[in-house]
């Protein structure tokens, strides 16, 4: 074989190997970005924990007993839903609570949708109508009149109207189950789907710490025993 050709064979030979070591250090590359990426999105589902436990939260509540009903009114605490840049408090948690919206000609009325409601474990298909909007309905997850016999008769109209329509305290379910629940604290009343009375009762927790709102013993005990099955529960961001 002559020199040249050795050379030409070996010049090709080197230029394969470089290629290849590219390549490599190339996909090594690759999946260091892949592994940072999911790291990353490990440490933002990680961050979600950083709530206080619900338990240890409950333990912040004032426990004392039921003031009389006297007094309340559902207007009280506003007349009907708050409305914010031409949409109400209800549109905007069935936007939020719903899958596969269809929104109408003003960008905000749900018009139809799926909610997996979290009271009974179940699909529901909403569409709006007169004798079909109340199949779902937007619940008060400390019932109003129950706030205002553990603290809230003694607010200021504002800080009602604040309570009824804080997305913290709202959450799209099953009309029927609501109505079932009525006025009900956790002593009186859970949903029943199982699964989901861990953050329900949760969410009542941070509701009543967000807003200074007292629990009955009864009510107290009723959450610690939920609390006893999930002790790694926490409260919902706020």
């Amino acid at each position: 074989m002559s020199q040249r050709i050795y050379r030409r064979r070996r010049s090709v030979a080197v230029a394969i190997i470089g290629l290849m070591i590219a390549l490599f250090l190339t996909y090594q590359s690759w999946n260091v970005r892949d592994i940072d990426t999911k790291h990353t999105a490990s440490e933002t589902v990680t961050s979600n924990t950083d709530e206080p436990l619900a338990r240890d939260s409950l333990l912040k509540l004032t426990i004392k007993g039921r003031a009389p009903k006297t007094g309340y009114e559902r207007s009280k605490f506003g007349s009907g839903w708050a409305t914010w840049r031409n949409c109400d408090t209800r549109q905007r948690i069935l936007a939020r609570d719903l899958s596969g919206i269809k929104l109408g000609k003003d960008n905000c009325t749900v018009l139809s949708g799926q909610l997996d409601d979290p009271y009974t474990g179940t699909m529901i298909d909403f569409k709006r109508g007169s004798g079909t909007s109340s199949v779902v309905q937007i619940d008060h997850v400390v019932a109003l009149s129950d706030a205002w016999q553990k603290g809230a008769q003694g607010w200021d109209a504002a800080k009602r109207a604040a309570l009824a329509n804080d997305d913290l305290e709202l959450l799209a379910v099953s009309g029927s189950a609501n109505q079932q629940k009525s006025d009900g604290d956790a002593a009186t009343w859970l949903p029943s789907n199982k699964a989901f009375r861990c953050q329900y009762v949760a969410r009542q927790i941070a509701v009543k710490l967000k807003y200074e709102l007292w629990v009955t013993r009864p009510e107290y005990d009723a959450m610690v025993r939920v609390l006893d099955i999930c002790p790694a529960q926490r409260l919902p961001a706020p």
